[in-house]
């Protein structure tokens, strides 16, 4: 836990409102913060229409799924950092809050031996067809041909597209199975991604190649839809799709019909593209990949554990703590692009 001097200690009780939150209490961030004087108001917000009164004299957000947009943003009068539970930050307007001299915060590094190890389990489980062998078992179907055709796993490709830590987390998981990698990552060089045992290759080439796609893809307009119909009908017959990146990066109407024509024999999802979490209702029966056998979906699990929650926790009111304190934060977003006063 963050430990504060008496001299760093803040005393005008600035409010820090956690916009919203799903794992039991926020006695963690509590505990932080209110060591450095501040209130902390937590709420359960999907829209964005909950959080514009709050907006106005608060000192902090910190925010896991719920967007804190432009609009909201401009309700801020005091606000001095956003900070998101998790790494990315495609739901915090970065732009607006670096216009109006607020800082952006993320926590990086908290759970990539997690995500890594759920892309390895949800590839295996798919291509050894468990969930198959486990449906006709309990129906009292007692046949190795029962999941037919499974193939070995050594000397296939496996593509990774998004090299980054989780990504070389995957390939370094993978590559004891004996499968070759080949990434697709421009902001990665065929040094760097050689020296990793792996192979940097055009988008096109991973798709022709793979006999296994594993998505790592961050959200950003350039990643939506990264893989729709033209990408899957690239793709080798009888391919594994994984996604434990983010849900939107796979349009889930084209990998819908490339899964029922028979093109795409399986996918993985670590969240569907309306990614569920972010919506005030949803039901599964507005997505059609919720029908099919062949599709495994897990409920933005990937990053899960006890120890890398509590650390998501933690890392995140600290930035908050520090930057109420005037201490240096240590995953600032937008740090390079704000005046300073």
């Amino acid at each position: 836990m963050l430990k504060m001097s008496e001299k760093q200690k803040r005393f005008d009780n600035p409010k820090v409102v956690i916009t919203d939150y799903d794992f039991g209490n926020v006695d963690t961030e509590r505990e932080i913060l209110e060591q450095v004087g501040a209130q902390v108001i937590a709420l359960q917000s999907k829209s964005e229409d909950d959080l514009f009164e709050v907006a106005k004299d608060c000192a902090a957000m910190i925010n896991q799924y719920a967007m804190v947009g432009k609009r909201t943003i401009a309700e801020m009068k005091k606000c001095e950092v956003i900070a998101r539970y998790g790494v990315g930050v495609d739901i915090v307007d970065v732009e607006a809050a670096t216009q109006k001299n607020i800082l952006v915060t993320n926590v990086q590094d908290y759970c990539t031996e997690e995500v890594a190890d759920h892309a390895i389990a949800l590839w295996l489980t798919l291509a050894r067809k468990l969930p198959d062998y486990d449906r006709a078992t309990h129906k009292g179907i007692w046949q190795w041909q029962s999941g037919k055709p499974v193939y070995r796993l050594r000397g296939r490709t496996m593509g990774i597209v998004s090299f980054g830590k989780i990504g070389q987390a995957i390939a370094e998981r993978a590559k004891a199975f004996g499968v070759n990698i080949v990434t697709y990552d421009p902001f990665q060089t065929n040094e760097f991604v050689e020296r990793l045992g792996a192979k940097l290759v055009s988008k096109e080439k991973l798709l022709a190649s793979s006999d296994y796609v594993l998505m790592q893809a961050p959200m950003s307009p350039e990643t939506k839809h990264f893989l729709s119909d033209a990408e899957f009908e690239k793709m080798k017959p009888g391919a594994i799709v994984v996604n434990t990146g983010r849900g939107p990066t796979i349009d889930n109407k084209a990998l819908y019909r490339a899964l029922t024509e028979g093109h795409i024999a399986a996918a993985g999802l670590d969240d569907p593209e309306e990614e569920p979490a972010k919506r005030a209702n949803w039901t599964p029966d507005d997505n059609p990949i919720f029908t099919l056998p062949n599709v495994l979906v897990t409920p933005h699990a990937a990053y899960y554990s006890e120890e890398s929650i509590m650390a998501a926790r933690v890392t995140a009111a600290t930035q908050v703590a520090k930057v109420l304190t005037k201490q240096k934060p240590d995953y600032p977003v937008n740090g390079d692009k704000l005046k300073q006063n």
